[in-house]
């Protein structure tokens, strides 16, 4: 085979990968993330009043949720899987949808280890607009029940825990 055949072959070759990687980003892009499940609430819950404080120490209540769509969910730093998991797919739902009122809000439920620094760290690692709050386990707890979320501490071999 001739030179100009092995490089007229090899241009017909990355011309045909290009446009394959391109469509492949489009079809991927169109998709979209999407959530796998959730809890949709058609009226509001009611939620008694709570204080907690947010990444840079401020009191976060319940007035706080007031003004903007509020998304809540409620994680450890620690959680090795599923809460990470669901930050990146609320990150990425809050990009792609083009939701920037949206108000993603990460509750601790390991208030012991997780200081507001460590949540601010934490949070702002999927989106710089997230908020985290942590506060006494007694403050926590009652939010917890209010929307329904159960919260359990396992003790593990070793002197370590889990959620």
């Amino acid at each position: 085979m001739s030179k100009v055949r092995v490089r007229l072959l090899l241009a017909v070759a990355a011309l045909a990968a290009s446009v394959g990687g391109y469509w492949l980003a489009q079809q991927l892009d169109r998709a979209g993330p999407r959530l796998t499940s959730g809890t949709w609430l058609p009226q509001p819950k009611a939620v008694r009043d709570f204080a907690l404080t947010d990444t840079t120490g401020s009191v976060f209540t319940r007035a706080s949720l007031v003004g903007a769509p509020s998304l809540v969910f409620f994680g450890f730093t620690r959680c090795p899987d599923v809460c990470p998991a669901t930050l990146l797919q609320l990150a990425q739902v809050r990009k792609a949808a083009a939701l920037p009122t949206l108000r993603v809000v990460f509750v601790s439920v390991d208030p012991q280890r997780d200081t507001p620094a460590l949540l601010g760290t934490y949070v702002h690692a999927f989106d710089p607009a997230f908020l985290g709050l942590t506060g006494a386990a007694r403050s926590i707890a009652p939010m917890a029940a209010d929307f329904g979320v159960a919260v359990n501490r396992v003790e593990l071999p070793g002197g370590d825990s889990t959620m």
